[in-house]
């Protein structure tokens, strides 16, 4: 069967077959208002998931006066939980039905932001303070994109303003301690984390809160040392060192508290120095608190012990009080032992890698050099700029010198080359004809179990989740995910197992054969 078009083809044909289950439920406008309020509350109580499930059911059966306010709760509630690429579509059809809304076009630059389009949310973001001076939202992404920019002091004004307009915004405590961090101030950038905890719900069983209370930890154990202090030096100051490439990788010698030198990897995708677990006890450094760190692929999230270097040695630069990770606990099953690493860019300067003489070239302010190609920079947490992927599909890529292949996102991927394939059995069999509407994963960016791909059938059909029936054999993807937003769920059992000893999942009805929907 061809993926992604089973859910609409059904829709299509059962729509209005499962009508009379639902002849005694609340009237439309009514449930979508009872859905609309648990969303809101569910947000209000940091039950993102729950509050975009909520919006998400609401959607489906709003009046049309009532989609904008539906829609930018779902909107929230999405970026909330990482869910980018719907919360851009949505956003998209926010500003489209209001596209002289400020609050609509900041909620749109925000989830442009989340799918890492940065000029373009930075755009529309003074757009928004062009109609509405005054909104906080407007003044807190204009932050987030001056600090992308190094621009920290304007970023820092920015962000001022928007907690002078809306001091109980919680996510704006959070860009104002980032920016402070950033600048070096950790005090300061302790105190707005602490006041970011303060007002998340639920504070003290928080994931969030505890993370962000780690890092509050790691800032204030500084106390009045100064973070990456050195010596002072004229602002054109530069520093150069020579570098060997060993198996795709560049490497520098660097010393770390007075120790001997050693091998460091120049890893421009790591937020901080890494250092080994027996690198540390051997130059005892010790962990002050736990952190999360992200990686790619099987690795996903580990913890890390965040720690501070006393100084750090690269040829003629010393550094002291640098902040660190270890790696502890270490991977297992690594090929190679896990090597020591650092970024120029996160120690606070710029850099040039030049592979023809093998040296890189470092400092606070380096001058203009000619180049083939120019890419605008954006130094939001890592390095990014923007690229396209087989010509047609846009992607934010981290500048990372450490990594050994190009990695790609999960969605970026979905979208590349599916569609075609999937569109040539279609006309193949010629189903083209049999059907209102096809969905296929590849051309759309999404597709089953994410929730978008049955939203945007039952919008493309014009029906509602309570007019839908969802038929097919997977029990995720057929049942568990349809049933989230009250689609009638038929798990079709065509080899007559029955449900798998010790299932949780209840499909709202259960067949072995197609004709069977016609009883």
């Amino acid at each position: 069967m061809v993926r992604g078009i089973r859910a609409a083809s059904v829709a299509t044909v059962l729509a209005a077959a499962s009508l009379t289950l639902y002849a005694q439920a609340n009237p439309p406008s009514q449930s979508a208002e009872i859905e609309r309020q648990l969303g809101d509350e569910f947000l209000t109580e940091g039950r993102y998931q729950d509050a975009l499930e909520a919006f998400q059911r609401a959607l489906t059966i709003a009046a049309p006066d009532d989609m904008r306010v539906v829609r930018s709760g779902l909107v929230q509630a999405a970026l909330r939980v990482a869910e980018f690429d719907l919360a851009r579509t949505e956003a998209e059809k926010l500003v489209a039905a209001s596209p002289r809304s400020p609050e609509a076009i900041a909620l749109y630059a925000d989830a442009l932001w989340a799918s890492g389009l940065f000029e373009e949310a930075e755009a529309r973001y003074r757009d928004t303070l062009a109609v509405a001076p005054d909104l906080a939202r407007g003044h807190h992404g204009m932050a987030r994109a001056l600090a992308a920019r190094s621009k920290l002091n304007e970023a820092m004004d920015e962000a001022q303003t928007a907690l002078r307009l809306a001091p109980r915004d919680l996510e704006i405590h959070h860009t104002v301690g980032a920016i402070y961090e950033r600048m070096h101030r950790f005090e300061e950038a302790a105190g707005a984390f602490s006041n970011y905890v303060n007002l998340l719900p639920n504070k003290d069983h928080s994931e969030k809160a505890d993370w962000s209370r780690s890092e509050i930890k790691f800032l204030r154990s500084f106390g009045q040392r100064v973070p990456y202090e050195m010596d002072a030096t004229p602002d054109d100051q530069t520093y150069t060192i020579d570098f060997r490439l060993i198996n795709e990788k560049v490497v520098v010698r660097a010393k770390v508290n007075d120790g001997s030198f050693q091998d460091f990897v120049v890893d421009t995708g790591a937020e901080n120095t890494v250092i080994s677990r027996p690198t540390a006890q051997r130059l005892g450094i010790t962990p002050i608190t736990y952190t999360l760190s992200a990686g790619v692929g099987d690795v996903g999230l580990r913890g890390l012990q965040l720690a501070r270097i006393n100084s750090l040695e690269l040829g003629l630069l010393k550094l002291r009080n640098v902040p660190c990770l270890i790696k502890d606990p270490p991977l297992r099953d690594l090929p190679v032992k896990e090597a020591e690493s650092l970024s120029p860019l996160a120690l606070g300067f710029s850099m040039v890698i030049d592979y023809k003489t093998k040296k890189i070239t470092f400092g606070k302010h380096l001058p203009d050099e000619s180049a083939d190609f120019k890419l605008p920079l954006r130094l939001h947490r890592l390095a990014t700029v923007r690229g396209t992927v087989d010509g047609a599909h846009p992607a934010n890529f981290v500048v990372d010198t450490g990594g050994e292949v190009i990695s790609i996102s999960r969605a970026t991927a979905s979208a590349i080359g599916r569609g075609e394939p999937q569109r040539k059995k279609v006309v193949r069999f010629a189903l083209e004809h049999r059907f209102d509407h096809i969905q296929i994963e590849g051309e759309h960016g999404f597709g089953k179990p994410e929730q978008q791909a049955y939203l945007h059938a039952m919008a493309t059909l014009g029906v509602e989740a309570r007019d839908t029936w969802m038929v097919g054999d997977n029990l995720q993807w057929e049942v568990v995910g349809p049933q989230k937003l009250g689609i009638f769920a038929i798990w079709y059992d065509g080899y007559g197992t029955g449900l798998p000893p010790g299932c949780s999942i209840r499909p709202d009805r259960i067949i072995r054969s197609l004709p069977e929907l016609l009883e």
